[in-house]
């Protein structure tokens, strides 16, 4: 049995972004002294990068017959077929394309995504949309679990 797990970070650009965020914390409190620059550079930063390590701590894994995706948890019996996307494709299904209805684990700093169709006639949910730097790897975890 092929197994699969996926951390989707968030790119490195993001945490540079955290730090300026927080010496523009400390800039603003300048004015009020040393110190309360000093603690605004650090409590800023310190916002910041929990920020972006919250939203980059998603995951992605097949584990005990199940897709498990951010706060989703979706027996493999109950998914159909598995669709992998390039960039271009990804971009039209979480655009234009794109049911309300769908479960979405998007990442838009992620070009590739998988999108697994849900069988289960009793949850209104047509697909999901899974973005993955190895989209093939996931198919392929989902595959082999199924078989």
């Amino acid at each position: 049995m092929q197994s699969f797990d996926e951390r989707l970070t968030a790119p490195r650009s993001w945490w540079l972004v955290a730090t300026l965020a927080g010496v523009s914390m400390g800039l603003i409190l300048l004015p009020f002294g040393v110190l309360p620059m000093l603690g605004g550079v650090l409590g800023g930063t310190a916002l910041a990068m929990v920020a972006v390590s919250s939203y980059g701590s998603a995951r992605i894994r097949v584990v005990a017959g199940s897709l498990v995706a951010g706060d989703a948890r979706i027996p493999v019996e109950a998914l159909g077929a598995a669709e992998v996307l390039n960039a271009d494709e990804a971009v039209a299904w979480r655009s234009y394309k794109a049911d309300p209805r769908a479960f979405m684990l998007l990442r838009s700093y992620i070009p590739t995504a998988l999108r697994v169709e849900i069988t289960d006639p009793a949850d209104p949910t047509p697909y999901v949309y899974l973005s993955t730097r190895d989209p093939e790897g996931l198919a392929a975890a989902l595959s082999a679990v199924r078989a």
